[in-house]
């Protein structure tokens, strides 16, 4: 999806360039960035908007962990890691790209993104600002233990804590990945069909704003 930023009307003010992506940040998702951070029984974790300079090393280091390139195929040099972000940053998509900080320590990265205006659209029925999430834990000391669960229901609740129009959190993991598939069950999602998707066979999985208070 591509934002309108006003910079190209006549007379408009120009902004620098460092503010651009904060900007399509605030248009489409009502910024992640000043969402602030949620307590959960691991500690307290917040989402922060992805910068490549600072972070596209450890990004990359992340994606070529085995357990994650077996879903996100991702693995490779730094100028892969850095395509799959490009797109996102540059104002032409519906996901913004965050790091999951845990008291202050980056160890996730997620992808918060209008369902609504991406392309899986297609394959449910959407509604307007459905708000989608992906996810990777990127430290394998952090897998397999709860902790997916733990803070699957923190973004959930962050997303619907600061979007007030978004009525569902939505996640298509592949059906084949039954930590994911179960940690999303876990933290309030159920799982609505299974879908066809273009790169895999996934489970759409749906937490309702209308039944949060009741999970």
């Amino acid at each position: 999806m591509a934002t309108t930023h006003g910079t190209g009307r006549i007379g408009a003010p120009r902004r620098p360039a460092q503010l651009l992506p904060l900007l399509a940040e605030a248009d489409l998702l009502d910024s992640p960035a000043a969402w602030g951070s949620a307590a959960t029984p691991a500690g307290a974790f917040r989402l922060e908007p992805v910068r490549p300079v600072r972070d596209l090393e450890l990004l990359t280091h992340w994606m070529n962990d085995p357990q994650v390139n077996a879903y996100w195929e991702l693995a490779g040099p730094a100028d892969v890691t850095a395509a799959h972000l490009r797109p996102q940053l540059d104002g032409h998509s519906s996901s913004i790209p965050c790091l999951g900080l845990l008291d202050g320590t980056p160890m996730s990265y997620w992808e918060i993104y209008r369902a609504d205006l991406d392309a899986l659209a297609r394959h449910y029925p959407a509604r307007p600002h459905d708000t989608g999430i992906h996810l990777l834990i990127g430290d394998g000391t952090n897998r397999g233990r709860g902790l997916g669960t733990t803070l699957l229901r923190a973004v959930a609740d962050l997303v619907l804590d600061n979007r007030p129009r978004c009525t569902r959190v939505i996640a298509e993991p592949d059906i084949r990945n039954t930590p994911s598939v179960t940690a999303f069950l876990n933290s309030g999602f159920r799982c609505s069909a299974e879908i066809d998707l273009p790169e895999k066979r996934a489970a759409l999985m749906i937490r309702e704003r209308a039944l949060r208070n009741l999970l």
